[in-house]
């Protein structure tokens, strides 16, 4: 197959930083979304060579910015001696290309940085599979600016014939989108395998830890499971799902599921190729909602993540919100939000403040609440009293008469399973 034309420049340089806002947005909430951009550009591998923020009351069709914002722009990316212009807006392939004359820079947007992060990050054959597919699908519509130079070296051919430009891009339009369509093909085969997979699983109850990327979901799910996941400082360190069993003893047995952080402006074929996360977690019996409430904008990644988890259909599962890094929390702002919301969990998955809590509440919720009461069984039947052992966690055996009572703990079912055994003996 002949090669792909180069992709956007990403992950090598130093990236001046544009965050664009309307007039309706505050300059300080601005700031903190060109911050994210910025953490989202260090993920990507790029030096941060310098940022701006621009008011935009009005989307010009051809630049996104102004010209004289643009101007303005080019200049102090120049003053920075920055090697790529990244925008915190998604660019139609025209306003990208236009950017790009304007400030004499490759110019990225936010969802080709987003793509580049994806495809470092992509560790399995799925992951790899849907990257690849979103990134041929972000580069179909741009193809037209790669081969521009051809087309204005040899003009049109003859009698309106295609020039060497329009060749080109025909040929590796063709390319992509017989790729693409290899990919969706190797996705089905990928979907079957997980559904067989998911389907071994269907008898045992099931959470899903859901939220916006880098609140501490895989260190929340390491401390709950012992998975060893890997954890990292970085946005979108975790793109496969993973799925982990929790034992609880007698009590029985849940599945915990970790899940691709969400984001703000996540591009929407990113969230169609990466639906094996959210069906995983529309699977699950239980959302756990995971937010940081440390961060300076905490509450609206949280507001995110719950229109995310509204968009892709999840809207209607039960959920458990969980406020983690409790360690970077004041007393008086966890007394805050439990004023506020005292449905909500507060945990710190790195010091394992609330984890018991937690895992009460899970166990609870998807195996049932355990319950304490005391049974009597005859004093001879040595196999009544092993299967209580076994099925429950017996805390006292005292002999009165001929009978023993016995004072355990067990779920409801178990419980009730039990009390009708000894009854009928």
């Amino acid at each position: 197959m002949p090669p792909l034309p180069p992709a956007p420049a990403t992950g090598r340089g130093s990236a001046f930083l544009v965050g664009p806002f309307d007039a309706d947005e505050s300059s300080a909430l601005a700031e903190l979304h060109l911050e994210e951009l910025a953490a989202l550009a260090d993920t990507a591998g790029f030096e941060d060579a310098g940022r701006a923020i621009l008011p935009v009351r009005r989307i010009v069709s051809a630049t996104f910015i102004g010209p004289g914002q643009a101007a303005d722009i080019a200049a102090a990316a120049a003053a920075c001696h920055a090697s790529l212009l990244v925008l915190d807006a998604d660019l139609t392939p025209v306003q990208v290309r236009n950017l790009e004359k304007i400030v004499n820079l490759p110019v990225v947007d936010r969802a080709g940085l987003i793509i580049d992060i994806f495809a470092k990050h992509a560790r399995s054959r799925e992951a790899r599979t849907q990257v690849e597919m979103a990134q041929l699908q972000y580069l179909l519509p741009r193809l037209a600016g790669r081969w521009a130079h051809l087309s204005r070296q040899a003009g049109g051919g003859p009698g309106g014939t295609k020039g060497e430009g329009e060749k080109q891009i025909e040929l590796d339009r063709r390319m992509i989108t017989r790729r693409i369509d290899h990919l969706r093909r190797e996705m089905i085969r990928v979907d079957r395998s997980r559904d067989t997979r998911r389907r071994s699983r269907e008898t045992t109850p099931s959470a899903a830890l859901v939220g916006y990327t880098n609140v501490g979901k895989s260190s929340l799910f390491n401390a709950l499971t012992r998975a060893g996941v890997h954890v990292q400082d970085q946005l979108f360190a975790t793109l496969d799902p993973t799925v982990r069993r929790v034992e609880l003893g007698k009590r029985g047995i849940y599945l915990l599921k970790d899940t691709v952080g969400f984001i703000r402006k996540l591009p929407h074929h990113l969230v169609a190729s990466f639906r094996s996360t959210f069906e995983e977690a529309g699977e699950a019996a239980l959302l756990v909602l995971v937010a940081d409430p440390s961060h300076p904008i905490g509450l609206e990644q949280r507001d995110t993540a719950l229109r995310v988890i509204d968009e892709t259909g999840l809207g209607d599962l039960p959920r458990i919100l969980v406020y983690n890094k409790a360690d970077r929390l004041s007393s008086a702002q966890q007394r805050f939000l439990i004023d506020r919301e005292p449905d909500a969990v507060i945990v710190s998955a790195h010091t394992g403040f609330g984890l018991d809590r937690l895992s009460q509440l899970l166990a609870d919720r998807l195996i049932g609440r355990e319950l304490s009461g005391t049974i009597y069984i005859p004093i001879d039947r040595g196999d009544l009293l092993a299967e209580a052992h076994r099925l429950a966690t017996v805390d006292a055996v005292e002999p009165e008469g001929n009978l023993l009572r016995l004072r355990l703990r067990a779920s409801r079912q178990v419980f009730n399973a039990l009390q009708t055994r000894m009854t009928q003996a």
